[in-house]
């Protein structure tokens, strides 16, 4: 399937690496600094997206996505040289979606007008609770006014806002979640991203957890409960989970997210920005450095054009599709050879209810859906 990018899709990823402040829950390569200079960055994706251009001609992109990091904290004008540089790149689909994610503070809710101005018609808000004591706890600078005074004026200046909220918080209940979701509703989004904590490696949070610092975290049963509310009441809302942690009204998805599931092709710039491309008919996954100083003087010394990417083997493709493929709603179509080898471990999730399989089509049931991971591992043999 090395040209399955033709049906998923053609994106742009453009990673900013800086921050205000390092959320303890964060795994994401971001880093806070003193000072940043604008136009130096500016001019690094500038040639960053020539480069990739020259290997990506006679494409019709049809998403551009900032994220980080806190792409909000961007100047205006710098977001606007680099979809400049865009438009003089590719084609764009009519269609085209570009979104910018952003943080709910007033600083940075002050360049929603320029950065629609400058071409960006969806951003995605990490509202991530809807309460003071909360956000403190999660290290958020901004407050739940703020998180929804920015909702109310992105929704005032783009055609298309999401935000995000993290549940299975530090002594939530279930019922607090109930009435915290339903006050996110009350907002009619068109999209929310709605993710349950994890504690994962490397983190402030994951410190903590090692320690015993972390009390108050929702048990299994509990933690299940949430997902049950959260998939119950958006459906109620008309906000379908087309992902597993996505749910959106019909025809408000991510593009940009669906050429990741749907095994499109990405081209990703900046610190740790990961890509999928298909050149001269396979498919390839680049990687950048994570390091801001190490990637910048990589681009402007020429030296990142000498890194090569990666060829990915027939069974990594399929492997990632997998992988990326089945946290939709909609599955995946596999070739009827690969359903034929995995005949037994197909049939023992179906059995348990948590796959159905159509033809050459498979979908991860509702049932299977709280348990994707261990779906997944167990299709793939890991």
């Amino acid at each position: 399937m090395p040209e399955a990018w033709r049906d998923g899709g053609f994106g742009l990823y453009v990673h900013w690496p800086f921050c205000q402040a390092k959320c303890p829950y964060c795994d994401f390569n971001s880093h806070v600094v003193a000072s940043i200079d604008q136009a130096r960055w500016a001019s690094a994706f500038e040639s960053e997206i020539d480069r990739v251009a020259a290997m990506t001609p006679d494409r019709v992109l049809n998403s551009v996505f900032f994220g980080g990091g806190t792409p909000s904290l961007m100047d205006v004008n710098t977001v606007e040289r680099i979809l400049n540089r865009v438009r003089k790149s590719w084609r764009l689909a009519n269609d085209i979606e570009i979104t910018l994610e952003a943080n709910p503070t007033s600083i940075e809710a002050g360049r929603f007008a320029g950065y629609h101005a400058a071409g960006v018609n969806r951003v995605s808000i990490g509202v991530q609770a809807l309460n003071d004591p909360d956000l403190k706890a999660l290290g958020r600078l901004h407050s739940a006014k703020e998180a929804l005074s920015a909702v109310e004026l992105a929704r005032s200046t783009f055609d298309r806002v999401s935000f995000d909220l993290i549940y299975a918080r530090q002594d939530q209940t279930a019922e607090q979640w109930l009435a915290e979701l339903n006050h996110a509703l009350s907002f009619d989004p068109d999209h929310l991203s709605l993710y349950q904590l994890t504690i994962e490696e490397g983190t402030a949070f994951g410190d903590r957890f090692k320690r015993g610092l972390l009390r108050g975290l929702p048990n299994e049963d509990l933690g299940a409960d949430m997902w049950d509310i959260t998939q119950a009441t958006c459906e109620e809302a008309g906000l379908s989970a087309y992902e597993v942690s996505n749910h959106a009204k019909k025809g408000e998805e991510s593009k940009h997210n669906l050429i990741y599931w749907r095994s499109g092709d990405w081209a990703g710039i900046g610190p740790g920005a990961h890509g999928r491309l298909t050149l001269n008919g396979l498919r390839h996954e680049t990687v950048s450095v994570k390091s801001p100083g190490l990637w910048i003087e990589q681009v402007e010394t020429g030296a990142i054009a000498k890194i090569p990417p990666h060829a990915l083997s027939a069974s990594e493709v399929t492997d990632e599709r997998v992988l990326m493929g089945l946290r939709m709603a909609e599955g995946i179509e596999l070739p009827e050879r690969w359903i034929a080898d995995k005949f037994s471990e197909i049939n023992y999730l179906v059995d348990l209810g948590h796959l159905s399989v159509m033809g050459s089509r498979l979908t991860v049931t509702p049932g299977g859906r709280p348990v994707l991971n261990a779906v997944i591992a167990h299709l793939l043999g890991s």
